[in-house]
């Protein structure tokens, strides 16, 4: 395995100083946050562009990878994560246009792995976004496939806010729905994230020995159930005001369990650790000791 971050939190930052960092801090992945280089992703933790995919070439791509390997930096994926299922079809279309430019700048690069959403319409039911699933992903997938480049869905229901409550803009997030992607889609694979299991009470050992063999790639992200919070809300509300995105260690994640299981189904590729903790955060310092804690808390279990 290899130790890892996921960009994101680092936008104002050049991706070679991303690395370097990375690198004199005892870690050497990197999952390398692809949004459009033009802006306009409001979300949290989202709208970084680190590499402009928009008409990459091999030379270009040769180019970072050949600095990033100088530094000892692997490219653990690229990762974009829109909402292929809006309500809007314009939406649609501009977000898959640019996953697929994502897709394409993996291939060039030989990079192996594409980190997504299969997105969900918060309107619409489960057996309803898959129904539209299944109308627009054949052709990403097929894209994918023929870039040479798996496509990782990331098991994260995006329940967070108001504007997402309350179906949630993502569809992976369940055993049921994932038994039918990967029986619909050849060659997908999963970016598991063990966070999501937790306010959805789903038994995470379990869940690794079902799916494991279809990691493509591992998210490290903690998650605290803010137990008052639950007690105001209930469980109706979709984890809205009681889940609480901590730093590795610093949740309810089980992360001997977690490398436990990781081990016994023979997982051997990135462990990307993901900054969404809000006591970390507002300054490039804090940020920064946030991974260092969570690498602290996981480079013990990765030999």
């Amino acid at each position: 395995m290899k130790l890892g971050l996921l960009t994101a939190p680092f936008e104002d930052t050049d991706l070679m100083e991303v690395a370097d960092w990375t690198a004199a801090n005892g870690m050497s992945a990197l999952e390398v946050a692809c949004w459009p280089a033009s802006g306009g992703e409001a979300r949290r933790y989202a709208g970084t562009s680190h590499i402009n995919v928009d008409g990459l070439t091999k030379a270009q791509g040769s180019e970072i990878m050949g600095a990033l390997a100088d530094k000892g930096i692997e490219i653990s994926g690229l990762g974009y994560y829109p909402n292929p299922l809006h309500a809007d079809a314009d939406h649609r279309d501009e977000v898959i246009g640019h996953l697929k430019k994502v897709i394409s700048a993996a291939g060039v690069m030989g990079v192996g792995v594409v980190n997504t959403f299969v997105g969900g319409d918060r309107s619409l039911t489960v057996d309803d976004n898959w129904t539209r699933a299944e109308k627009i992903f054949p052709d990403i997938v097929a894209h994918a496939r023929d870039s040479g480049v798996t496509l990782a869905f990331e098991n994260c229901p995006m329940i967070f806010s108001n504007d997402e409550w309350p179906g949630g803009h993502n569809i992976a997030y369940s055993p049921r729905i994932w038994r039918r992607i990967f029986e619909a889609w050849e060659g997908v694979g999963m970016n598991f994230d063990p966070s999501h299991l937790i306010y959805q009470m789903i038994d995470q050992t379990r869940f690794i020995r079902e799916f494991g063999d279809r990691f493509a790639h591992v998210h490290a992200k903690d998650l605290m159930i803010d137990h008052e919070g639950l007690y105001e809300r209930g469980i109706l509300s979709a984890g809205m005001g009681w889940q609480v995105p901590r730093l590795c260690g610093l949740g309810d994640v089980d992360w001997s369990d977690f490398f436990s299981q990781l081990y016994r189904i023979g997982y051997d590729g990135p462990v990307i650790i993901e900054h969404e903790d809000r006591d970390f955060e507002g300054t490039d310092d804090k940020i920064k000791r946030g991974f260092l804690l969570a690498r602290d808390i996981l480079s013990p279990f990765i030999k």
